[in-house]
């Protein structure tokens, strides 16, 4: 598999191993794996970054160059790299801050295994009584004819130019929005707005435009309520952000006052998405933002489908069913956009969305000094009270 950041990838090989730097990409199941996981690099701010899989890697590895293992070996007494040190600096990552710990503890090896399911290897070594972190050796050294190559610093250097590429991607994605009002016309501002929701954009874009259109669409309309008819009260709908995307903390994306209605967004239609969502806040109605250009009967009909499959009992599909208040697709998130467009929000849509992502993304002007994170930080220490099982 080749893309354009493929040719980085190569130019780093290249200049390190020289004649053999070929044979080192095609050896390498861990220089493939990340070959894999940066190809939106150069596909701009709207492309899925990830991150979470390759900062698990980069800090293990930058331990590992740390103690400097490539150089005196002994690597097998190392008594490892303590969890909370290596999720701080985790954390002190570009894009890195509200990472979780899945990474580190499962999901980078099995879904290494399933890409190659043939090598012996899993990149993360664990010992779960002591809380100590390994990177696979066997994974960094390549035996190439008579001679051992050490590929750690090559890694580092490989996921430093990937963090890059997709930081400098975003920075002209925020200076294109601050700027959008003043260079473009209304016609090319919505119509840019409107590429922002096309299936194939990065899910917390995705998430943050919805949301945008969203609080703006129902900003204008009105609920008249009280406790008595002779004292009603009147309100604007205000939907509010609830945290982070895809955050994996067990909440509800959006909330509205005072209906007290929720809105999760989500990018699949597999049905135990759905009905885990509607358990983790007791089966209160909710609605949910799909990124499909499925119509919302057909979308509701599959989940229906995998439902009938999953349970054999109609009542109980019924029951969860009931609860999905409403589907709004991306058809139905444009007609709310052009309506918003319409009252005048365009450019406090278009604000919502250059703060929200700000505020997503970690993104400060002052943040992210290169030298900063490329230079990374001892990793050696004693052990936290924060360990994977308190996240």
């Amino acid at each position: 598999m080749e893309h354009e950041f493929t040719k980085t990838i190569k130019k780093i090989l290249k200049k390190n191993f020289q004649s053999l730097s070929d044979k080192v990409f095609s050896k390498s199941e861990l220089i493939q794996y990340i070959n894999i996981k940066t190809k939106s690099a150069n596909k701009g701010s709207k492309s899925r970054g990830s991150f979470a899989n390759l900062y698990a890697i980069y800090i293990l590895v930058e331990d590992y160059l740390a103690h400097g293992f490539n150089i005196k070996g002994d690597y097998k007494n190392y008594q490892g790299a303590v969890f909370s040190t290596l999720f701080k600096r985790q954390r002190e990552l570009p894009f890195g801050q509200k990472l979780q710990n899945h990474a580190l503890n499962h999901r980078l090896n099995e879904e290494f295994k399933k890409f190659f399911p043939n090598c012996d290897y899993v990149p993360i070594l664990r010992d779960p009584t002591s809380n100590r972190y390994w990177f696979n050796q066997n994974l960094l050294v390549l035996r190439i004819g008579k001679r051992k190559l050490d590929i750690a610093a090559s890694v580092i250097q490989i996921i430093d130019a990937y963090i890059a590429a997709k930081k400098s991607s975003f920075e002209r994605f925020i200076k294109f929005c601050e700027n959008a009002e003043k260079v473009k016309g209304e016609g090319e501002l919505v119509n840019f707005i409107k590429e922002l929701l096309e299936p194939t954009v990065d899910a917390r874009i995705f998430e943050i435009v919805s949301y945008s259109v969203l609080k703006y669409y129902y900003h204008n309309q009105k609920l008249y309520w009280g406790f008595v008819p002779e004292d009603l009260k009147e309100d604007n709908l205000k939907l509010y952000k609830t945290g982070r995307t895809n955050a994996n903390d067990g909440g509800i994306d959006f909330v509205m006052k005072p209906l007290g209605r929720f809105f999760q967004v989500t990018e699949t239609v597999d049905v135990k998405k759905y009905f885990l969502d509607i358990d983790k806040i007791e089966k209160y109605p909710i609605t949910f933002v799909v990124k499909s250009s499925d119509t919302t009967e057909t979308i509701k009909e599959r989940i229906r489908e995998q439902a009938e499959k999953q349970y054999s009992i109609n009542a109980i599909v019924s029951r969860y069913m009931d609860c999905i208040e409403e589907v709004i697709n991306i058809p139905e998130l444009l007609i709310k956009f052009q309506s918003a467009v319409e009252q005048g929000f365009l450019n406090d849509i278009l604000a919502e969305i250059v703060k929200q992502s700000k505020v997503e993304f970690n993104y400060d002007e002052d943040d992210y000094d290169v030298n900063e994170y490329q230079n990374g930080r001892n990793l050696d220490g004693d052990e936290g009270e924060y360990t994977s099982e308190n996240n």
